[in-house]
């Protein structure tokens, strides 16, 4: 079983055997960056576990506006609140690159959850750990300044993507200004400020999609 596969909290719960067992039953998909998997409002019926590539989870307001969730890769799971409330999609999923996942449907789930509560233990921790992450997000919103959200968002995408180097900690984003911006909830002028004044500190260069930290202390304290 692939070390990606083992890092999805639909895996983590299953021993080998039953893992493959799991695997061999469900679908590959492949994305083109750019591709959306689903639109917010489409009725779900399917999980997905990331093996290669990123994507974000993000809404559209009224006006036109987007707002990003968050952005996710390999290892990562989502889709899964379908699985317990079959219904529309809450949030939309587009390809930031090249993606290959594991599609997972209500029907062909629904044995593993009753014969194995535990599995059904780790897929409600990890939706309780999409709430708590969510909760953080609304409360940054309102008590955190654009500069404390940005530092906050690299620091994060560092967690879950950065590769450390000689300087400090290289992370491909793969985010547009743009989508940066709305990853923070903020505009692209801000956000651009609050860059060029991280890099004007030395705390981090900036590269095409991508980051690396230099100062990742200063950046932690900027975040709080």
């Amino acid at each position: 079983m692939d070390d990606v596969l083992r890092r999805a909290p639909l895996f983590a719960a299953l021993d080998d055997e039953q893992a493959a067992e799991l695997r061999a039953s469900m679908t590959e998909v492949g994305m083109a960056r750019g591709e959306t998997l689903f639109h917010e409002g489409e009725p779900g019926d399917r999980l997905y576990v990331i093996v290669d590539g990123k994507l974000k989870l993000h809404r559209t307001s009224a006006d036109g506006r987007e707002n990003m969730i968050m952005v996710i890769g390999p290892g990562d799971m989502f889709g899964e609140l379908s699985l317990f409330d079959p219904g529309p999609r809450t949030t939309s999923a587009t390809a930031l690159t090249d993606a290959k996942l594991l599609a997972l449907g209500h029907s062909d789930l629904q044995p593993w959850l009753k014969g194995r509560p535990e599995v059904a233990a780790a897929l409600l921790q990890a939706i309780a750990r999409r709430l708590r992450r969510t909760n953080d997000v609304m409360s940054d919103l309102v008590f955190s300044d654009v500069p404390g959200r940005v530092a906050k968002a690299l620091l994060d995408l560092s967690k879950r993507f950065g590769v450390p180097s000689d300087e400090g900690i290289h992370v491909v984003h793969d985010l547009t200004q743009e989508e940066l911006a709305q990853l923070v909830g903020a505009s692209r002028e801000t956000v651009n400020k609050a860059l060029a004044d991280f890099a004007q500190r030395g705390w981090l260069r900036l590269e095409a999609r991508a980051v690396v930290l230099l100062d990742v202390e200063r950046l932690a304290r900027r975040s709080r």
